[in-house]
C-alpha cells in the first residue's frame, strides 16, 4: 500500500507541476519575445529600453535586457546593422570615457556597451555590467543589429 501511494503521489505531483508549467508558459514565452525576426542577432526596442540577444532561428536565447539610448540631438538610429568591430576597453575619444565591452554596429560609433541605465547616451545603447558582457562575447563581427523605434 506504501507503494502505491508513493507512485500516485509522483504521479499527481508531476501532473500538478506540468499544468503549472503550462500556465506560466505562455507568460513567460511573451515576456521573451523581441520585436526582431529574420537573421537578427541583437535587437533593440527603443521605445520598450529593452534589447535581447537572438539565435539563427530568430528565437530570444538572452532578455529582455533594460537598456538606455540616445537623448534629444544625439538619437539613436533605428534600422538594420551589422556588428563592425569590438573593443573589450574601448575608450571615447568624442565623450572622454569609458565605454566597457564595447560591441559598434554603426560607422558613426555607435555600441552596446556597459553604462548607465539612469540616463540617457550619445546615440549608444548602454547595458548592465552583465548585459553587457553577454552581448561582447555573443556577438560577432558582421551580425545583424536590429534597431526598431
Amino acid at each position: 500500500m506504501g507503494k502505491l501511494r508513493r507512485i500516485a503521489g509522483m504521479v499527481a505531483g508531476t501532473a500538478a507541476l506540468g499544468a503549472a508549467a503550462m500556465v506560466a508558459a505562455p507568460a513567460t514565452a511573451q515576456a521573451a519575445s523581441a520585436p526582431c525576426g529574420g537573421e537578427t542577432a541583437a535587437c533593440v526596442d527603443l521605445s520598450a529600453n529593452k534589447a535581447w540577444i537572438m539565435d539563427k532561428n530568430g528565437n530570444v536565447t538572452h532578455g529582455p535586457v533594460p537598456i538606455r539610448s540616445g537623448k534629444p540631438g544625439y538619437e539613436t538610429p533605428p534600422g538594420s546593422f551589422r556588428v563592425i568591430w569590438e573593443d573589450i576597453d574601448h575608450w571615447s575619444q568624442a565623450f572622454n570615457g569609458p565605454m566597457p565591452y564595447s560591441v559598434f554596429f554603426t560607422d558613426s560609433g555607435i555600441a552596446f556597451h556597459e553604462g548607465s541605465l539612469t540616463s540617457e547616451s550619445h546615440g549608444c545603447i548602454r547595458l548592465s555590467h552583465s548585459a553587457a558582457k553577454k552581448f561582447f562575447y555573443t556577438l560577432e563581427p558582421g551580425n545583424v543589429v536590429t534597431v526598431v523605434p
